[in-house]
């Protein structure tokens, strides 16, 4: 039974919104090369999101997380994604690194640019 909820849930969670995505690009006659970098673009920008706002949590990721066995509290930041480890003196230190905020960065802006470069596509198609 929960392997059932479990594919249902990722088909609710990622076919569907995909599908979707896919169809509407379709309809609206955006070429092929476009949706598919949108749709890697634009999923890698969510799990990079998600990883980057939860990693100094220690219930998630209890041996690995840089907050766990400091006695600091984690901090998550949600956009732009990130996390902090709140330390005795008041800082936050961030656990995430500069390539880590790149690949987000460049995800997020590489999805962007798909879809303003769609929308130029789909009015040249009418002139």
């Amino acid at each position: 039974m929960k392997a059932l909820i479990l594919l249902f849930a990722a088909f609710v969670v990622f076919v569907m919104p995909t599908s979707l995505v896919w169809l509407l690009g379709r309809r609206a006659r955006v070429p092929n090369w476009m949706l598919i970098v949108f749709l890697l673009a634009g999923w890698l920008t969510v799990f990079v999101g998600l990883a980057l706002s939860q990693r100094a949590q220690p219930s998630l990721f209890p041996d690995t997380s840089p907050c766990y066995g400091t006695h600091s509290t984690p901090v998550s930041q949600y956009f732009p994604p990130d996390s902090f480890c709140r330390h005795a003196d008041g800082e936050l230190r961030t656990v995430n690194g500069p390539n880590a905020k790149l690949v987000f960065w460049t995800a997020a802006n590489t999805t962007l640019a798909m879809a303003i470069a769609a929308a130029f596509a789909r009015r040249r198609q009418r002139v």
